[in-house]
């Protein structure tokens, strides 16, 4: 029923114009304008709101996922609990590796914020990285650094204490996704703890205690980072 819905969605909305996108990838810019008019008419944009899932761990997935506004989040459902795999700013792609590895989902996305995203046909990406090598070594190296910033992951959650997780965490924030020392964060406290494999109130701790030594400050959803160099030697040594 999902699939013969999404496919009603794509027949009555209007293509993607690639060609006068002004958010393209860096594999897509090589793209010829023919391949560029291909591509847009495979393609359909979808706008989420938060907290709306853009697509769900162990449904049939025939899509590639271009996040052309907005922010994400990847989660999987454990043994026993969710976990955040990671948090995605655009520009970016989602669903490469489960999509073209596999037809079913291993993981879910969903919108933290307003987002604009084009689900783009499969059969028809495939064709573009079979017709265009430097599209298809951009798409490679897109993949190369996303399983090396999981392999540093894992190296975070398994070897550092909490602090140091939860510092690490931050400047990762403030630097990658949000470009600001001072952002409005919209992780809920259980989000956070989920992405670090904690409790609630252990966030909830540490981070008053990096309120009471003046490394952070927090009002309300609002973080701002008032002591960078400490927290980065925190991140490091935790």
């Amino acid at each position: 029923m999902i699939f013969i819905t999404f496919l009603y969605i794509c027949i009555i909305m209007d293509n993607v114009k690639c060609l006068d996108c002004n958010v393209k990838s860096s594999a897509v810019q090589y793209l010829t304008d023919a391949q560029l008019h291909q591509l847009g008419n495979k393609s359909v944009e979808v706008h989420f709101e938060s907290g709306e899932v853009i697509f769900k761990q162990n449904a049939l997935s025939s899509n590639i996922i271009y996040l052309k506004n907005g922010l994400v989040k990847l989660y999987m459902k454990g043994p026993s609990r969710e976990q955040i795999l990671k948090i995605v700013r655009a520009p970016a792609y989602l669903g490469i590796p489960t999509t073209v590895g596999d037809k079913v989902n291993h993981y879910s996305a969903m919108a933290l914020d307003h987002t604009e995203a084009c689900f783009i046909d499969l059969s028809t990406f495939r064709e573009l990285i079979h017709a265009n090598g430097n599209f298809a070594w951009e798409i490679i190296l897109t993949l190369c650094r996303y399983e090396l910033g999981q392999f540093h992951r894992c190296i975070n959650l398994t070897q550092k204490q909490l602090n140091g997780k939860l510092a690490g965490t931050l400047l990762f924030l403030a630097n990658d996704i949000y470009e600001s020392n001072s952002f409005h964060l919209h992780l809920t406290r259980l989000e956070l703890a989920d992405i670090i494999g904690t409790t609630r109130e252990s966030i909830s701790r540490i981070l008053q205690t990096f309120v009471e030594d003046n490394l952070i400050n927090v009002s309300g959803k609002t973080i701002t980072l008032l002591n960078k160099e400490k927290l980065k030697i925190i991140s490091q040594t935790g």
